[in-house]
């Protein structure tokens, strides 16, 4: 591993990642971070163009005469998470921490484009540091706004921690990694009434109650059983006081699934089951569902080539795990051109919160073995582009 980033890049590089974590933004607010980037970027000799998705960036670096181009993405953004670790570094911004490792994946983009721009390889290199990966599709936006129309790629990666894997265990499917994600929101309207007088009124909650409970037969009854598929609610609102029946109940929460036909059969049933169930006990149902991300899936010879180079890479063990119902915007990346997503093992030894917690703080022992990953499979896949 030596070879490729140095003791001190990596010393420096938890510095910058530590910084991160105390300073972190939420989606298409990254603006120190972005600005932190295109700096250090600008002094080792990459040519930074900003704008893509408002705040996110593209690093680019050639070399020799080979017209081969990659990229590797990095997302910048936090969430809107109070955080409860207790550390020197801990967000400094109340509500909104680095609870899914955004700041480490910057931090082993940062070491490895370093690290690239003092070794030798035959083509070009875009690093693509992306807002917005947490619900708001950064991805997209970058992409709506010319990220693949003004650099040329043949083949674009990205890289997540994952705290379910030892450290070091990375995973590269040749197919699905993460499924697709969809919003949905139900109002459910009756007629509101007297709590101690329900027979005056005709009562959602009455309707919403028994529509959570039916929306469940949709994976389990209208899909088959060999496609991964979830209805998850997530949010009942409805009231104010104890004794009086509300006029309305929303329900909202997530959809998952591979296969754009199962979206679709999700978003069909929920209206038809909401409404119908809504009707026979007198009230109506108003349904919407949004698919907001595509499934990851990985282009098998570029999920080979992250294979075949992890295999070399000190401290790196190659590994296969089963794809995950999270959801993950490089998904649109992976939709424009041939690409592979990989998952790198971030466990902790003791208490090892997940992604999302409060609790959870990226593991910086991981920050070489990406950095490395990231130096090494410049030289591969450019070589196999």
């Amino acid at each position: 591993m030596s070879e490729l980033i140095s003791a001190g890049q990596i010393e420096e590089a938890v510095r910058w990642r530590r910084d991160l974590h105390r300073h972190p933004e939420l989606a298409f607010q990254e603006r120190r971070t972005s600005d932190f980037v295109a700096r250090q970027l600008g002094e080792w000799g990459y040519r930074v163009e900003r704008g893509y998705g408002q705040t996110g960036l593209v690093g680019t670096l050639r070399k020799g005469l080979s017209q081969r181009a990659i990229g590797i993405r990095a997302d910048m953004d936090a969430l809107p998470i109070a955080e409860d670790t207790g550390l020197p570094h801990a967000s400094a911004t109340a509500g909104v921490m680095h609870a899914c490792g955004h700041d480490g994946h910057v931090s082993m983009a940062l070491a490895a484009a370093r690290a690239a721009a003092d070794r030798d390889f035959d083509g070009t290199v875009h690093f693509i540091f992306q807002p917005a990966e947490e619900n708001e599709a950064g991805a997209r936006f970058m992409i709506e706004d010319g990220l693949f129309r003004n650099h040329a790629m043949d083949a674009v990666y990205g890289l997540h921690n994952w705290p379910a894997l030892a450290p070091g265990h990375l995973v590269a499917r040749p197919d699905r990694m993460m499924a697709a994600l969809g919003t949905f929101e139900i109002v459910i309207t009756g007629r509101g009434s007297h709590g101690a007088m329900p027979h005056e009124g005709a009562d959602p909650v009455v309707a919403a109650s028994q529509v959570v409970g039916a929306l469940q037969t949709i994976a389990s009854r209208n899909i088959s059983a060999l496609e991964p598929a979830v209805v998850s609610v997530t949010q009942i609102h409805a009231g104010n006081t104890w004794n009086v029946i509300p006029e309305q109940v929303t329900l909202r929460g997530t959809t998952r699934w591979f296969d754009d036909a199962i979206g679709a059969t999700i978003g069909r049933r929920m209206e038809a089951v909401a409404a119908s169930i809504a009707e026979g006990l007198g009230c109506s149902a108003r349904t919407s569902h949004v698919a907001r991300y595509p499934a990851t899936v990985n282009d098998p010879a570029c999920a080979a080539i992250v294979r075949e180079t992890a295999a070399h890479v000190a401290g790196i063990t190659v590994t296969d795990a089963a794809p995950s119902m999270a959801a993950e915007d490089f998904a649109f990346m992976l939709r424009e051109k041939p690409g592979c997503y990989f998952w790198l093992g971030s466990a902790r030894d003791g208490e090892n919160p997940g992604l999302h917690s409060p609790r959870f703080d990226f593991n910086d022992d991981i920050l070489p073995l990406g950095a490395s990953m990231w130096v090494a499979l410049i030289g591969d896949a450019l070589r196999k582009a």
